[in-house]
């Protein structure tokens, strides 16, 4: 009994002092971390410092309590369980802290570089499947496990379980040839052949997620969307061309109507949201003769497709205020109509 607790005891004393070192350590690596990032103005410390924090302190105790075990003397059978135990968490845990990091890192340097891939969905789960794939092998091979029937056994299983999950296998890798290719890309607006319209803003493993304007959510299948006839109005530029008709009365000079139509569009700019000064606005005689006006139409770009909504509206509203305080008439609507007398009847002859 007295050789039971005094093994235990040394075995407390030597985890409680492995643990104070192996949190010590940490603290200083987390610290020299911190410093690193502050010098070199880089926002991926935080990344790490985030995703690492709380699985350090379990990492810290877990290797206190190996090097415990490690160097006291426990019996044979009780110490290889305990540090069987320890390994399966140690490697959990550092299979999940590198799942998470990965998917944060990737998000963070996607959005300071310039990279053509995707943070999307099916990224970052095939991103997390792979690093989980690869700690359960280590933990198989830790554990004494052979890995080759697994794989063996996967393969084959894999076989099957295709066969039977043939739509959501296609929609995997339409999603896939979604990130390659990229005729989509999450924050494009886009409209379906359907006539839905919005913004796409996931592209996951099974299905595609569009938010219309309204704030509905359309969510489509991804082999739907490879197969069917999109409009991106982002490709190849988020930029896009719109025409304002304008229609006067038949007596208005085309020349000053010209000069009075790009004026208005030139101090708009800089004043209404999203209109662009380049290409500059300009104004064309189409479609031309109406039946009882002149109809012209005002050219000008925006930076995206949402845009052109507000712009509309603005240039609507001062280009009416300057026509009118121009004297310059927009017609409505007319058709001259003529009644035609019959000619008299002819008298009947006897």
């Amino acid at each position: 009994m007295t050789m039971h607790l005094s093994q235990f005891a040394s075995t407390l004393g030597a985890f409680a002092a492995a643990a104070v070192v192996a949190l010590g350590v940490r603290t200083l690596a987390l610290r020299a971390l911190r410093r690193w990032g502050t010098t070199s103005g880089s926002t991926m410390d935080e990344v790490v410092l985030g995703s690492l924090r709380w699985p350090s302190i379990m990492w810290s105790i877990l290797l206190a309590a190996y090097i415990a075990i490690d160097i006291t003397d426990l019996p044979a059978r009780p110490s290889a369980t305990i540090q069987k135990i320890l390994f399966s968490l140690l490697v959990i845990s550092v299979t999940a802290a590198a799942a998470n990091l990965s998917g944060a890192a990737l998000r963070q340097g996607l959005r300071q570089t310039s990279l053509a891939i995707p943070a999307t969905g099916i990224t970052l789960t095939f991103l997390k499947v792979t690093i989980w794939v690869v700690g359960a092998l280590i933990l198989l091979s830790g554990l004494g496990i052979s890995v080759t029937p697994v794989l063996t056994a996967l393969g084959v299983g894999g076989l099957a379980v295709a066969l039977a999950l043939q739509d959501t296998l296609s929609n995997f890798f339409a999603g896939l040839h979604l990130l390659i290719e990229r005729p989509v890309r999450v924050g494009d607006f886009v409209k379906l052949e359907t006539g839905q319209e919005g913004y796409v803003e996931d592209i996951g493993w099974r299905t595609t997620r569009i938010r219309m304007l309204p704030n509905d959510m359309v969510i489509l299948p991804n082999s739907r969307l490879t197969q069917s006839i999109l409009t991106n109005y982002y490709l190849p530029s988020p930029q896009r061309g719109i025409s304002i008709a304008v229609s006067v009365g038949y007596e208005t000079d085309p020349d000053h109507l010209e000069h009075v139509l790009i004026d208005e569009a030139q101090k708009a700019v800089g004043t209404v949201q999203g209109l662009l000064a380049e290409p500059a606005p300009n104004v064309r005689f189409i479609p031309g003769f109406g039946s009882s006006s002149l109809d012209f139409s005002l050219n000008v770009h925006v930076a995206e497709f949402t845009d052109q909504y507000l712009v509309q509206h603005e240039l609507r509203k001062r280009i009416l205020s300057r026509l009118r305080a121009e004297r310059i008439t927009m017609p409505y609507p007319h058709q001259q109509i003529v009644l035609e007398t019959p000619p008299p009847a002819l008298p009947r002859s006897s």
